[in-house]
């Protein structure tokens, strides 16, 4: 899986002129599936991702987490992470296939809200446009292909 983390003020996905998921301060991530992820892949990520400590403190260092300022995360289906740019078109054989990738998805998702967090989102497959104001600005990319 391929995520990018964004740290936002605010967020929100609308898709054919509705607002269909927002957030405030939190995060934007854009999650990309690979043909290989599993299960574990998408516990794994979503727990290091509610983890991730990128939220300033009181001495302005990032050491809060999600939880600890009360942020809510917004999930945005990304097959384009995977684009193969070998060519001047991408090509997107290396995303996995809606079967294997909205489940894992959901997955993703359901395990961000089973420990607490208020998780909006976007439409598998659907035109979306994501606005966001970026916070800092702070961007994190994961990729449970490397360590």
């Amino acid at each position: 899986m391929r995520a990018v983390v964004t740290r936002v003020k605010h967020a929100s996905v609308t898709i054919e002129g509705t607002v269909r998921g927002q957030i405030g301060e939190g995060y934007l991530v854009l999650l990309g599936v690979a043909p290989a992820d599993t299960e574990e892949t998408a516990l794994k990520l979503a727990d290091k991702i509610c983890n991730l400590r990128i939220f300033e403190d009181e001495n302005e260092k990032m050491n809060l987490n999600l939880e600890q300022v009360g942020g809510s995360l917004l999930v945005i289906s990304q097959f384009t992470l995977f684009a193969d740019t070998s060519s001047r078109r991408p090509g997107f054989s290396g995303a996995a296939k809606p079967d294997v990738a909205i489940p894992l998805y959901e997955k993703f998702m359901a395990h961000c809200r089973e420990r607490g967090f208020t998780v909006e989102h976007g439409e598998f497959g659907a035109k979306m446009e994501v606005d966001s104001l970026n916070h800092g600005p702070v961007t994190i990319v994961f990729d449970t292909e490397k360590p």
